[in-house]
């Protein structure tokens, strides 16, 4: 296989990001169409004398922005995985930057993953009794996608394995 610190050919390398479909210029304009309609119409409700009503459309105001500040919040998290002829390396980086690690050994990983997907479906890594969910934030379709990638790329790192060096333990 080489010398330990030779550099390992990569098989397959992805980073996941959560999916937000909403762009920042789109957050700005739905935010500057939102607050017109709900302070013109609480302005109407002030001008009829129902004041209270206007405090309460700009509290749905704020609270529309803070569930999508923590959205975007949220979607800064991401996972990446790296096989190489030694590992399979998946990295999971928290929307707080907490960073944690996993290792597995690829001839012996396993890949599972319904098809066709269903909303709950996930993607197992499995091997040597650990077992790992990868892409939980992606939707059912991209999650049987990225399962069908990694799962041929594994099939290329074990003939590769089988063709430069055996089995390892």
């Amino acid at each position: 296989m080489g010398s330990p610190d030779a550099e390992s050919r990569v098989f397959f390398d992805a980073i996941l990001h959560p999916h937000r479909s909403l762009s920042p210029k789109g957050f700005a304009v739905l935010m500057g169409l939102f607050s017109a309609v709900s302070l013109s119409v609480g302005g109407l409700f002030w001008l009829h004398g129902a004041w209270p009503i206007f405090g309460f459309m700009g509290l749905d105001i704020l609270l529309l922005y803070g569930a999508f500040r923590l959205s975007y919040r949220s979607a800064r998290m991401y996972e990446s995985v790296r096989l190489t002829e030694r590992e399979l390396v998946v990295q999971r980086v928290g929307w707080r930057g907490e960073n944690r690690t996993w290792r597995f050994q690829p001839y012996w990983l396993r890949v599972s993953m319904d098809d066709p997907p269903e909303h709950e479906s996930q993607i197992t890594l499995t091997s040597h009794g650990r077992t790992l969910v990868v892409g939980a934030f992606l939707s059912p379709e991209e999650r049987l996608d990225f399962a069908k990638a990694l799962t041929e790329a594994l099939g290329q790192c074990r003939k590769w394995q089988l063709h430069h060096g055996g089995i390892p333990a």
